[in-house]
């Protein structure tokens, strides 16, 4: 059979609509067909399907979609995967949340970065870019009850290609990890450096590290990839029709980059009583939403809502800080609680919090009391914890938690109240464990089958204080 007739290579648009074909099939049925076209014989379509359905084979089902549907050979090769079209081939994960909502599984590995070539190439001319300028997304609903991963099932096929606001941060992204890499410091890359274009860590294992050209220290490999978030929104926004976009920060077109951009828009309020704010807004002071102050910073920045577009891509969280008139914050940052059953079972390199701060920037907005009492608007920083401050002391604290549940969880009366020997703030200079419940049956099951109020880690309130720039607490 003359495959090639199937779609014209040379045209996104045709491969686009024959893949397709693909929706609502799962990745057995397209080994099944091209098995009955081709008459393969039952040994030799077991044997390749049992090597395909093996997870822990990378690329598995992205090499089906190649070699069973588009008839094309795989291979490492630097071009686009339909290289006379311009077009990549991304075969990814999506999932469907409790609430019915659509999220992408996972991050997208575009290309890895070579650290020695990657120093000598503009964005535009990057192997990178030749590979995320126009994708055929295939999405197929990744199901965790389901035992053969041949037998998930193909949601979309679409041609996606970034538009020109996020090709601009994405440029900036890349200029970003770069930079870090002249700089000798490949080594302590991040996905939360930026906003929609990541340095992913992508190792066979832990201990694998590589040379960089501008320092001794190894580094562990990484690869550009699209973040998690930013492919959320594109499913979202881009793939799934009819569904409702956020509200963009930046309605113009303008040089300035993102972060800049926003903080000139929050710093012309500096100052600003949270009183002025909410009547220039028009937002009920009296009623005092609980996220008052958060709602004050998006409705500076023109968003109607508490959702804005670019910091659903980019994975931007914003987090409000209040400094009293004695120069100290009096509340330590609080993160979702973890079950202490299944922080036992991770390793700290994929452990859940570690992974969160690795990949979330977050947004500072600082308010300040003044002498009458007064809370006042200082302006907003970007943020995201250094390498060092997580690969050493949150590791620590990590990892005297998870010893205190596996050793058994010490509970004694002081002062007629419980004491547990999780890490507190004093032990630590970034992080501590401390509960984070609504009351004491608000609990999770310990692996000794006790019940305990649900704890989780906060970052030092004078740890978060050093990480605020000076003008925000002496002006």
């Amino acid at each position: 059979m003359n495959y090639s007739k199937d779609y014209d290579e040379t045209n996104p648009l045709s491969i686009e609509a024959y893949a397709q074909k693909l929706i609502g099939k799962t990745f057995a049925d397209v080994c099944y067909e091209d098995a009955m076209k081709k008459a393969t014989s039952v040994e030799e379509e077991n044997s390749y399907v049992v090597s395909h359905e093996n997870k822990q084979r990378k690329g598995g089902l992205g090499e089906i979609i190649e070699e069973r549907f588009f008839h094309y050979p795989c291979n490492n090769d630097s071009r686009p995967d339909f290289d006379k079209a311009g077009v990549e081939l991304k075969v990814t994960p999506y999932k469907i949340n409790k609430n019915g909502s659509l999220a992408a599984k996972e991050r997208l590995i575009i290309t890895m970065i070579d650290y020695f070539a990657v120093v000598e190439e503009s964005f535009e001319e990057s192997h990178l870019w030749k590979k995320a300028q126009l994708i055929l997304l295939i999405y197929y609903l990744y199901r965790q009850e389901i035992e053969s991963r041949l037998d998930y099932k193909i949601g979309y096929a679409k041609l996606f290609a970034p538009p020109i606001a996020d090709i601009k941060i994405m440029k900036h992204d890349f200029e970003v990890i770069v930079e870090k890499i002249k700089e000798g410091k490949a080594h302590q890359l991040s996905e939360s450096d930026t906003m929609y274009l990541g340095a992913a860590p992508k190792a066979a294992t832990s201990q694998d590290r590589r040379k960089q050209p501008f320092s001794n220290e190894l580094a562990k490999p990484r690869a550009f990839a699209f973040k998690n978030s930013y492919m959320t929104y594109i499913l979202n926004n881009y793939i799934v029709l009819g569904k409702d976009t956020y509200e963009p920060i930046i309605k113009e077109d303008t040089t300035e980059f993102f972060e800049d951009y926003v903080m000139g828009k929050i710093n012309a309020y500096r100052d600003y009583t949270v009183t002025d704010l909410c009547r220039k807004f028009e937002i009920e002071y009296n009623k005092k939403p609980k996220n008052l102050e958060a709602m004050l910073a998006y409705r500076i920045l023109g968003i109607k809502g508490n959702h804005a577009e670019e910091f659903e891509k980019a994975n931007i969280v914003i987090k409000t800080i209040r400094i009293g008139k004695n120069n100290k914050i009096k509340e330590s940052m609080s993160f979702p609680t973890f079950k202490f059953k299944e922080l036992v079972e991770e390793e700290w390199d994929t452990s859940t919090f570690g992974t969160y701060l690795s990949e979330t920037r977050f947004m500072f907005v600082v308010y300040k009391f003044d002498e009458n009492d007064e809370l006042r608007l200082k302006g907003c920083q970007f943020w995201n914890i250094p390498y060092e401050d997580l690969n050493i002391e949150v590791k620590k604290v990590w990892m005297k938690t998870q010893k205190v549940i596996m050793d058994g969880l010490q509970v004694i009366q002081k002062n007629g109240k419980n004491r547990n020997n999780f890490p507190n703030a004093s032990e630590n200079p970034v992080c501590h464990v401390r509960p984070h419940a609504q009351n004491s049956r608000d609990t999770y099951e310990l692996p000794d089958g006790r019940h305990y109020p649900k704890q989780c880690f906060w970052l030092n309130n004078s740890y978060i204080l050093s990480q605020l720039r000076k003008e925000f607490i002496d002006g």
